[in-house]
């Protein structure tokens, strides 16, 4: 049974971190069912997969929508095939003070980042307490643990995801199951663009941000160690670290100076 062709099914996976996750994957010689809305994108990065002599099995589908995701889950059934790993890679952001931003836009965000992420788990977790194996790797950030002003949802959003990974890991502490939180920090991906977000100080100096590549690795690894999460990269860590020791509030005013828009950085400079 050791040398059984096992399945990983990754959301979010045609770009950026899931991108180099299902990339992993495929060169460690899992099948992979890759989930994202784009079909061309889909196929295109299916096909690159497969040169690593693995099945790719491609399903489009939005996850902001409840019910795709419930379909989502009805077709992978239909498949026949056992998912050994869930990777809840996708996830967006939405930039911009709470006051203005959309209403709509942000519970969207929730319905991606939370409501998907628990169904897609309880979905597959339940399949793997019946065979007693199985390994979920669930995108949270070192959002987690920093109020995010200028990203208040988002934030908060992954506060829960960690919270949540944290507290089913130690349900099933007793199985050979294991749940792992990718902890990321500001990464070279298209996170950004979608979020509108291109005008923050964060996201101003390239040189700045993780590569992809590596904050999967890391993830990858981690989540292969049967460990229960992981900060990607020595200046995120350094940063949770620094800011277990502050109070939240001092905590979430250097995050707000580090992600309000750069202008507003030039303006108070002048």
């Amino acid at each position: 049974m050791e040398n059984q062709i096992k399945t990983a099914l990754i959301t979010g996976a045609t770009s950026g971190i899931g991108y180099e996750l299902a990339k992993l994957f495929a060169q460690d010689q899992y099948n992979l069912i890759i989930v994202a809305r784009n079909t061309d994108e889909l196929e295109h990065k299916a096909n690159e997969f497969r040169q690593s002599g693995v099945q790719v099995t491609t399903i489009a589908k939005d996850l902001f929508n409840k019910d795709e995701v419930n379909t989502l889950c009805q077709e992978v059934e239909a498949l026949g095939v056992q998912v050994d790993v869930l990777v809840n890679n996708a996830g967006q952001g939405l930039y911009g003070e709470f006051k203005d931003t959309d209403i709509e836009g942000e519970l969207a965000i929730i319905n991606l980042n939370i409501n998907s992420l628990v169904m897609l788990t309880k979905h597959f977790v339940k399949q793997m307490v019946q065979r007693n194996d199985g390994k979920i790797l669930n995108l949270a950030s070192v959002a987690s643990k920093l109020p995010g002003p200028w990203q208040s949802v988002y934030h908060g959003t992954k506060a829960f995801v960690l919270s949540f990974t944290e507290a089913i890991r130690a349900e099933l502490a007793e199985t050979n199951i294991t749940i792992t939180a990718l902890m990321p920090g500001a990464t070279d991906t298209d996170f950004f663009n979608k979020a509108d977000m291109l005008s923050s100080k964060v996201v101003q100096d390239k040189e700045s941000l993780d590569k992809a590549a590596d904050v999967a690795k890391v993830g990858y690894d981690a989540l292969m160690n049967g460990d229960d999460k992981v900060i990607a990269g020595f200046k995120n860590k350094v940063q949770v670290g620094m800011s277990n020791l502050m109070p939240d509030s001092v905590v979430a005013n250097n995050m707000r100076e580090m992600q309000k828009p750069a202008e507003q950085e030039q303006q108070q400079n002048e």
